[in-house]
């Protein structure tokens, strides 16, 4: 995956002498068989995919996403914050449209989860002591 890092369009280039341009050097030389080139300014993602030592460029579901068969996941551009920034971001869907979710986002998941279950414990320990149960003695 390349960020787009300047406005000259390097990802793109084909020099096909040394210093090799990024294009042809991760095309034929390297023949990398899936190559994306992402523009965090924008959003746009394009996916390109090695066919007979050429690069062909890859056209998006319905969603906007791309398989990539190789990982079974599609790739594609969400919005929103992380780690202090608002813009576009890579983000990876599994086969069924599920988002993989950053390990922050797990965690903030799981932490949601346990408040809730200790929410319900509570209400449970307090339903309890109304009817004159003691819940320890359970």
């Amino acid at each position: 995956m390349e960020f787009l890092s300047d406005t000259k369009g390097s990802e793109y280039s084909t020099i096909s002498k040394y210093p090799y341009g990024k294009w042809r050097f991760y095309e034929q030389i390297l023949q990398v068989p899936v190559y994306a080139i992402f523009d965090p300014k924008s959003g746009e993602l394009e996916v390109y995919l090695l066919v007979s030592g050429q690069y062909t460029k890859q056209e998006p579901d319905a969603n906007s996403r791309f398989w990539i068969e190789s990982m079974g996941l599609f790739l594609g551009v969400w919005s929103g914050k992380k780690s202090q920034r608002t813009g576009y971001w890579l983000r990876w869907w599994d086969e069924n449209g599920n988002l993989l979710l950053w390990g922050a986002e797990r965690v903030e998941q799981e932490q949601q989860r346990a408040d809730e279950e200790r929410q319900r414990a509570d209400r449970l320990m307090a339903y309890l002591i109304s009817q004159g149960i003691d819940p320890d003695a359970i």
